[in-house]
């Protein structure tokens, strides 16, 4: 009686293709006396045994990831740009630094596999919750989640704040970080200004004593002038009186300096002595070169001692005046470089004075920047937007404002520790400025700080850290939670 032998699919396929192999062998197929490349093949195939079964998935898909294992993920299905899908990603296929791979080669090892065989020498106390949860086990499990424990290895003191974060997850909650640079932090007060003239290139032509405007010169206002140039002729008979005396009596030092305290210049005296004449009108002439702001002066006219003829300005200097607000006063300096923008142009500038007076209506104090104007394109009264660059020339080691906590009581960094490890760390800090933060301990150049989605891991270092102190160390006996 004949039984029916069950044979797997595998193996049926593989004595398939070992027939077929041969059946072409004996037709001469192959002449050089070896096997076909089939039969080999299926051969192999025998020797090897049942093919291995894929690793099982499960759980939900958290991300789509490039198919071709470039660093590109997505959290909704997309294409590439050929056309191919994105490969769903399922929570149990979700790679942790934390979880080592098996040496199979499936990415996934069980639990406690993958340390077990990487950490051969080293004795598991006890497995943790890999959620920070306040459970242990003393044996390799895995939660509901699927989600393997992880080991804790004898003389391992494991800091309960640090936070272990998959790339997924990295990716997913958008993760970022910043190297820690040395830069100069600087923080610009801008405030408005007013173009205003230099008092102390501002002269007035006058007369001492009272007198009648004989005759003006071609001059008005807006018209530069140069010094020494004749503006304007006046008859004055206490000039005139001054002037006999001075020719009556030559040499005579009183003679002169009356004529002199008349505010007559010395080439009128000066000529006056040479010619031995007294002039029926005295010129006046301009004093400096400049820009003639106002023109008083009409032919005909009586002026009193000390009236204004003409007010002329050299704007080859000129001011600007801003008022700072209270609150940031105390980062302004003389000496600090300001930056002065108008309509169309912008310049440079030093703060030359802080006005020692705060207006009481507006709380600011008004600082006053010299800027040269040698194309006098600065008129006074001109509106001007002012920057002044307060805070320190150099360079400090300095992170991005967003990667400070601030708790209140203290300030704290997320401090990038590789493999997807991210641990707090207090730091205290200084100047800010530019988008930057001074930190002027806690951290040096070169490390990496988080600067995106900070806050998440930061709220699940305190709550592992929070768990981790209630939780109670396992039982010596073996015994702990399943």
């Amino acid at each position: 009686m004949s039984r029916a032998v069950s044979c797997p699919a595998w193996l049926t396929g593989t004595l398939v293709a070992v027939a077929a192999g041969g059946l072409g062998y004996g037709a001469g197929r192959v002449s050089d006396g070896a096997a076909p490349l089939s039969v080999a093949r299926a051969w192999a195939g025998f020797a090897a045994g049942p093919p291995a079964a894929e690793p099982k998935v499960s759980g939900p898909v958290v991300y789509y990831r490039d198919p071709d294992g470039k660093p590109v993920y997505s959290l909704s299905p997309m294409m590439t740009e050929d056309g191919r899908l994105f490969r769903a990603v399922h929570a149990s296929e979700d790679l942790r630094f934390d979880r080592p791979a098996a040496e199979d080669g499936s990415g996934r090892a069980g639990p406690g596999e993958g340390d077990r065989l990487k950490n051969p020498a080293r004795t598991v106390r006890y497995y943790r919750n890999p959620m920070g949860l306040p459970d242990t086990s003393p044996v390799p499990k895995t939660d509901p989640m699927g989600m393997d424990y992880i080991p804790v290895y004898d003389g391992d003191d494991p800091d309960p704040s640090t936070v272990t974060v998959s790339p997924g997850r990295i990716q997913r909650t958008g993760v970022r970080s910043a190297v820690v640079e040395r830069r100069v932090v600087s923080r610009p007060v801008r405030v408005p200004g007013t173009v205003a003239l230099d008092e102390r290139r501002v002269t007035v032509v006058a007369t001492r004593a009272d007198a009648y405007v004989d005759h003006v010169e071609d001059v008005t206002t807006g018209d530069r002038v140069r010094q020494g140039q004749p503006l304007v002729s006046v008859y004055a008979p206490e000039i005139n009186a001054a002037a006999a005396q001075l020719i009556a009596n030559p040499g005579f030092d009183g003679a002169r300096r009356r004529i002199r305290n008349l505010n007559v210049s010395e080439a009128v005296i000066a000529e006056m002595e040479r010619t031995r004449t007294v002039p029926r009108a005295i010129t006046w002439a301009s004093p400096r070169d400049g820009l003639v702001l106002e023109r008083r002066a009409i032919e005909g006219m009586k002026a009193a001692a000390g009236d204004t003829l003409f007010r002329i300005a050299d704007l080859s200097r000129i001011w600007v005046l801003a008022d700072v607000p209270e609150h940031d006063l105390a980062g302004v300096r003389v000496g600090q470089a300001a930056t002065v923008r108008v309509p169309g142009r912008s310049f440079t500038g030093r703060v030359g004075m802080i006005y020692p007076q705060v207006n009481r209506e507006t709380r600011a104090t008004r600082i006053r920047i010299e800027l040269p104007n040698p194309d006098g394109l600065l008129l006074p009264d001109m509106y001007a937007d002012v920057e002044i660059a307060t805070g320190a020339t150099d360079p400090v080691a300095a992170v991005p404002e967003e990667a400070v906590l601030e708790t209140g009581s203290r300030q704290a960094v997320l401090i990038e520790a590789g493999d997807g490890r991210f641990a707090p760390r207090a730091v205290e800090i200084g100047r800010r400025g530019d988008g930057y933060v001074e930190i002027r301990a806690g951290l040096r150049a070169g490390e990496r700080v988080v600067t995106a989605a900070n806050f998440l891991i930061d709220a699940e270092s305190n709550l592992k850290a929070a768990l981790a102190s209630l939780a109670a160390p396992p039982a010596a006996d073996g015994e702990g939670g399943r």
